[in-house]
């Protein structure tokens, strides 16, 4: 007699209801919402929602839920036109200093929502919006590294009196020409400690000796590595300006950075908006007059300028610029050693590290702030034609206390939290573009295309899936049946698999759904004719399932594997659209072999599992 486990019902029973609380989202449909955040990503504050409610209501604007989150919130919305009133009226009211999007709000009933069941993301090919290819310049980045050091170098050789003709950059070396030997002998000692990441060598010339100098490969990786990171920072925070409420920015390959907008279609707005550029400066803080007096009487000193920080407070700053964003080499957020309170530890080059030493042995005690400086694109429409502009935009960000002198590396105190600490690190980092980029591919999805694509993503694999039910329930009647359900519960969980994951589901992983249905059948059409042939060759009914399961497996193990370690090489290897195929193929072979193998033999087992007596299989 065929025996199955309690334990497998009892994971069927888990596995199957999980997959179906994960899956219903997907059945409800989205309302129109507006969505509201900060332009730097912070925290709201919190009568943000009593604020939101007062400009909805003053403005005679019906509206649903309003949901509230530290970093977002949410107004739903009966109507698409209610949603553009609705976004024009809090745009206005709330001002620049927040981002509101259009969106559209998945209407999950609450309760699934309170389990974190959400619906699956859909792709830009499903939803509609902008694509780009933008390719990061290398070459460039490699160049201005590389005279960052040319002055670093000079700068040292300068401190240290070590006498020289001239340091200048070679094609892909640095050249420093010495005037003897011993000059040359003391500049590679003071080279090798002070700057690692060079790799220098000697070379004599007719009446020079010089040393070249270039930089590791291992460094020069790390550096075109971290100059696409912070590209993809500040694409980041550009496309904040778009109200875009789910961009797709990732790196692809090398060199390489794909920015995926979904429902924006103008496209010269967005390719403004990533173009556009962003810095810092620091500057001394005057502590000697009042901002406040300054702003009301419009009376500022003459070695002063008048800034604001960002919560309005008025603040006097001192015209000469101590270090920028040019100086800047890197800033990463940490803790404090001493008092364990969050930081941000900056980097500069050789000529911001000596200005800032300079200032802060002055300044010991008093205050320094860091501006941060955009040029934020615009248009403005004059009889009836678009005019793009851009507005310079300066607001500090920071004014911490000068507690010691510092230079080249020194660390920003007084944040308020870790999460501050981090998102100041991001915004010194992303001031500028680390390297140039322009765009080689461009590609507009509309909304209607889009929904044109998840109909027929649906009807494909609603078709697939109905004529695979016909076939199998005529050719192996119950068993067949049998087959049927395994089927449908595979679907349910490649489903829940995805929504639970927050994967992203594309046209390509609509064709991995559809395969995965053929291939979920194809185990149990080895394990039935594996059934049949046993019967064939005068076994009992219930000997030959047990042999037809036992013996199809490694066959059914051996197919799955394969295919599996292939999909697994297209998502290491493939781009976007072949990782999304991939994605659905690999959870897809995952369920179908778990639904096939265990998921039938438990509802076979409760047909004839118990019969002691069975004349013939209906198969």
């Amino acid at each position: 007699m065929n025996r199955f486990p309690p334990w497998k019902y009892a994971l069927l029973v888990i596995a199957l209801g999980v997959g179906l609380v994960y899956a219903l989202p997907n059945l409800f449909g989205d309302d129109p919402a507006v969505q509201v955040s900060s332009i730097r990503g912070f925290e709201l504050p919190r009568d943000m929602p009593t604020q939101v409610e007062g400009v909805l209501s003053t403005a005679g604007i019906e509206f649903g839920a309003i949901e509230f989150e530290p970093r977002r919130l949410l107004v739903r919305l009966d109507n698409v036109d209610r949603q553009g009133r609705a976004a024009e009226a809090l745009a206005e009211a709330l001002g620049e200093d927040y981002v509101v999007a259009l969106n559209l709000a998945p209407s999950t009933p609450t309760w699934l929502r309170a389990l974190r069941a959400e619906p699956m993301v859909l792709g830009l090919d499903l939803q509609g919006g902008v694509h780009f290819l933008m390719q990061v310049d290398m070459d460039t980045a490699r160049t201005q590294q590389l005279e960052r050091f040319v002055v670093s170098v000079r700068n040292l050789l300068r401190d240290e009196q070590i006498r020289y003709r001239s340091v200048r950059l070679d094609r892909n070396q640095i050249i420093a020409e010495l005037r003897s030997p011993e000059d040359r002998e003391r500049a590679l000692r003071v080279l090798g400690r002070e700057i690692d990441e060079l790799v220098l060598e000697t070379r004599d010339g007719s009446e020079t000796f010089n040393i070249r100098a270039s930089i590791d490969e291992d460094v020069l990786r790390e550096l075109q590595q971290t100059a696409l990171r912070q590209n993809i920072t500040t694409l980041r925070n550009r496309v904040n300006e778009l109200g875009v409420a789910e961009p797709v920015i990732q790196q692809q390959g090398s060199d390489r950075i794909v920015v995926q907008l979904p429902g924006v279609q103008d496209t010269a707005r967005a390719k403004q908006v990533l173009g556009s550029t962003a810095t810092v400066e620091y500057r001394g803080v005057d502590e000697q007059n009042d901002p406040f007096e300054a702003q009301r009487t419009g009376r500022i000193p003459p070695q002063s300028l008048l800034y604001f920080m960002r919560d309005g407070t008025p603040i006097l700053l001192s015209r000469t610029v101590i270090a920028s964003g040019d100086n800047l080499i890197n800033a990463q957020a940490g803790f404090d050693s001493q008092t364990g309170s969050p930081n941000v530890v900056v980097s500069l080059d050789g000529p911001g590290a000596r200005r800032m030493l300079e200032h802060t042995t002055q300044n010991v005690g008093n205050r320094m702030a860091v501006v941060f400086i955009e040029h934020r694109p615009e248009v403005r429409e004059e009889n009836g034609v678009e005019i793009h502009s851009t507005r310079r935009v300066e607001e500090v960000i920071s004014a911490a206390v000068t507690r010691e002198p510092f230079g080249g590396r020194f660390q920003t105190t007084g944040l308020g939290s870790a999460t501050e600490a981090s998102q100041l690190a991001m915004l010194l980092r992303a001031g500028a573009l680390a390297a140039p980029m322009q765009i080689i591919e461009e590609r507009t999805v509309g909304p209607s295309l889009g929904q044109d694509n998840i109909d027929q993503g649906f009807r494909s694999v609603m078709i697939g899936f109905a004529l695979v039910l016909v076939v199998m329930a005529i050719y192996y009647k119950v068993f067949g049946l049998v087959a049927n359900i395994a089927l449908t519960a595979n679907l349910v969980l490649i489903v829940a698999l995805l929504s639970m994951l927050g994967a992203t589901l594309t046209l390509p992983g609509i064709a991995g759904i559809v395969l995965t249905v053929g291939m979920a059948v194809d185990a149990n059409v080895l394990i039935y004719e594996r059934i049949r042939e046993e019967l064939r060759n005068g076994n009992s009914p219930q000997a030959a399932i047990r042999s037809g399961y036992e013996k199809a497996f490694s066959t059914i193990a051996d197919a799955n594997v394969t295919t599996l370690i292939a999909a697994v090489v297209l998502f290491l290897f493939g781009t976007g659209p072949i990782k999304g195929f991939a994605v659905t193929l690999s959870l897809g072979i995952v369920t179908s072999m778990f639904t096939a193998i265990i998921g039938t033999r438990g509802v076979v087992h409760l047909i004839y599992g118990r019969k002691k007596r069975i004349q013939a299989l209906a198969i």
